[in-house]
């Protein structure tokens, strides 16, 4: 087939589409006239006219209107999009003689549904508009000679969040990821893991993979007891901080690239849903932003609120992932699955806010970057992590996340080779997860209350977990054996301390602060399966002769604790790693006594010394970081926080990530933790001819230090 031949019939498909659309909206319209009392259409041809200028209307005059308008679409998440549309259908109705809308009510509800007829259409008959979208911007390009063929090919790093490598093997054998199983069936691209840092979460794994570095990154949330402030990655303020800290303005975007969905931006110049990329207030309350206008922030999301059927499509996907997640987690009490955790309240939103509403935004940037020709594109898919905390790693709701991803992971590689500027497809996550019953659920009391009791806290009312623990009086009968007896770190411990009066005064003041205390002085927070307690009455590093000395129960009570698997703590001779039944320096890793007793990272992969030794290099590292117990058994550990699925520690699918890569770059060999994932990607950027904006320099040399990474 010739290709003039190719395009009178694609332009007979587009003429046929539009005829049939325009049809079926002018009987959504008839319909209507009868369904409504505040409508009428007297008249047997005023239908068919309405249909077409409400046609005019959606492809020509509202995305004049959009560009500004655009905020109220944005932060309606486009349902304020269908109020100007249905002023705009009361505005059409004074173009049409005798049709009469009552109201703006009754406009919006015909707005809604004439954008509804359009969505059904192009879903029935799979009218792909990104392919008619894609070729006229080629034939645009080619005439006008805007593409010489010179350029490397573009990249696209799909990041999905939280997919461990494991899951991924299982989800491609039993056809959960279609797509990308056919790439590995074709031999077009070739999967391999990684291992993430110790702290195996968003934050610092991709301010590693965009920004080479992670430093004095500790969880998804930690304390800097210098500043009396708990920063959060998800946290506008805080995010902008850490990669205030982090960046040196040639991050892996930098050079024209583009930021979708994620915490930080890699020094892209183009970026949407990036939070460290949000509008800050200043201590004056007067706005600031960044390097980047408020338009360039709007343009990702555009193309996607230009169009209404887009709009209409996602509310219509956002309410039946609503309807499917309260129906699971219904099947889930019904048929008694555990572990679990509640999915009641306002939670089926938010989930549908991640899986649907911001899957749709992102694949539309994305789709506007490459009809752009931007260079690197990076994208975070949240939706598999969002449902996998609370569901479960590889439960069927899931996998439905999954599948829903893969599926458009398989449009933007259509997309891809329809666009003016080739483009590579690198798929991959940030970290795995491990599946876990939550450690307050197991166990009756969160790991908060459980130290803050150990500090000295007066009980509160309500302090404890109203869920009742496992089996509670054997739990009860182990910590009052463990009191006594424990494993032989605790006996130690114990022995250390014998003597100290546990009754004295705790602290030296024990006076409020702006971070609260789980006891007076001592403050604890937590990141998935990671724990960490800072004691503020002394500055810099407290070191485990200290500990002793004011909380003699605590150590020995945690190592002994059947939710706790390690615990790193700085001792006079360095750090040391204490488990239930042995220890391990890590100051001293080529002496004899390395190890006393049983290895206590036995079970948490053979590059656990290496990550824990640089953790405890962090210029914030707590005085006490707590790991949870993970099982080799039964693959499970217990998460600090109310999740089925969590991440953030070490032990089991959560520290081994995924990378899908083009057989045909370099293969990236062992990848250990997310700085040299960076190095992988980078080489592979620099292979594929795209130019490298690093220079030596000594500002650039020591961004990374601790000195640096602790200023405020």
């Amino acid at each position: 087939m010739s290709e003039s031949t190719g395009r009178l019939l694609r332009g007979g498909r587009l003429v046929a589409r539009l005829l049939l659309v325009w049809a079926l909206v002018a009987v959504a319209l008839h319909e209507l006239d009868l369904a409504l009392a505040d409508f009428a259409m007297p008249r047997w041809w005023q239908p068919t006219v309405f249909a077409l200028l409400f046609g005019l209307l959606s492809a020509v005059v509202w995305p004049l209107i959009l560009r500004v308008a655009l905020p109220v679409a944005m932060f309606t998440l486009g349902i304020g999009s269908f109020l100007l549309l249905g002023a705009g259908i009361l505005a059409i109705t004074f173009a049409v003689p005798g049709v009469v809308i009552a109201n703006l009510r009754t406009a919006v509800i015909v707005a809604i549904v004439v954008s509804a007829v359009g969505a059904l259409v192009s879903s029935v008959l799979s009218l792909d508009e990104d392919e008619i979208f894609f070729r006229r911007a080629a034939r645009r390009f080619r005439r006008g000679g805007g593409v010489d063929g010179t350029e490397p090919p573009g990249v696209l790093l799909l990041q999905i969040d939280g997919l461990g490598y494991e899951t991924v093997r299982r989800a491609v054998r039993d056809g959960d990821l279609p797509t990308l199983a056919t790439w590995l069936a074709e031999g077009s691209h070739a999967l391999t893991d990684w291992h993430c840092d110790w702290s195996s979460q968003t934050g610092a794994s991709v301010c590693g993979l965009l920004h080479g570095s992670n430093d004095d990154i500790l969880g998804f949330r930690w304390y800097e007891k210098d500043r009396d402030h708990v920063m959060a990655c998800a946290h506008p303020a805080d995010a902008a901080e850490i990669e205030r800290r982090h960046s040196d303005g040639r991050g892996l975007l930098a050079g024209g690239g583009a930021a979708r969905g994620g915490l930080f931006t890699g020094d892209a110049a183009h970026t949407s849903l990036t939070m460290s990329a949000v509008p800050l207030l200043t201590p004056t309350g007067k706005r600031r932003t960044r390097t980047r206008s408020a338009n360039e922030i709007g343009d990702g999301y555009y193309a996607y609120f230009a169009n209404p059927v887009n709009v209409v499509r996602t509310v219509g996907s956002a309410l039946v992932d609503v309807l499917r997640e309260i129906s699971a987690s219904t099947r889930q009490r019904r048929a008694g699955v555990r572990p679990r955790v509640k999915r009641g309240g306002f939670y089926p939103f938010a989930r549908s806010g991640t899986t649907v509403i911001a899957r749709d935004l992102v694949v539309s940037a994305i789709i506007g970057d490459m009809l752009a020709g931007r260079p690197v594109v990076y994208a975070d898919f949240l939706g598999y992590d969002e449902v996998a905390h609370h569901t479960g790693i590889e439960r069927f709701d899931a996998l439905a996340v999954i599948r829903a991803i893969d599926q458009q992971i398989g449009r933007l590689h259509r997309a891809a080779h329809l666009s003016t500027r080739r483009y590579q497809l690198v798929v991959f996550s940030d970290h795995g997860v491990t599946q876990g019953w939550a450690f307050t659920d197991r166990f009756g009391e969160s790991i908060e209350a459980l130290v803050g009791r150990l500090c000295g806290a007066p009980p509160r009312p309500g302090g404890r977990s109203k869920a009742k623990p496992v089996a509670g009086w054997q739990f009860g009968a182990a910590l009052a054996g463990a009191s006594t007896r424990g494993g032989p770190i605790a006996r130690a411990l114990r022995a250390r301390a014998a003597g100290v009066d546990s009754g004295r005064l705790r602290t030296a003041s024990g006076k409020p602060g702006a971070v609260a205390r789980a006891a007076p002085g001592v403050v604890v927070v937590v990141s998935g399966h990671v724990a960490m307690v800072s004691f503020t009455e002394h500055p810099g590093r407290v070191d485990l002769e200290t500990i002793e000395r004011e909380f003699p129960d605590l150590l020995p009570v945690l190592v002994d604790h059947p939710g706790v698997g390690f615990l790193l703590v700085r001792s006079a001779r360095g750090p040391i790693v204490l488990g239930r039944d042995g220890l391990r320096r890590l100051a001293d890793d080529l002496a004899d006594d390395t190890v006393s007793g049983s290895d206590p990272l036995d079970g948490y992969g053979e590059h656990a010394a290496d990550l824990i030794r640089r953790t405890d290099g962090f210029a914030h590292c707590p005085d006490l970081l707590i790991n949870s117990r993970y099982s080799t058994a039964t693959d499970d550990a217990s998460p600090f926080e109310p999740h089925v699925g969590s991440h953030g520690g070490l032990g089991g699918g959560q520290a081994r990530g995924f990378v899908l890569h083009p057989a045909d770059l370099p293969a990236p060999g062992t990848i250990v933790g997310a700085e040299a994932l960076h190095r992988v990607v980078r080489g592979w950027l620099t292979h594929l001819g795209h130019p490298d904006p690093r220079t030596p320099s000594p500002t650039v040399a020591g961004r990374t230090s601790p000195s640096r990474s602790s200023t405020s």
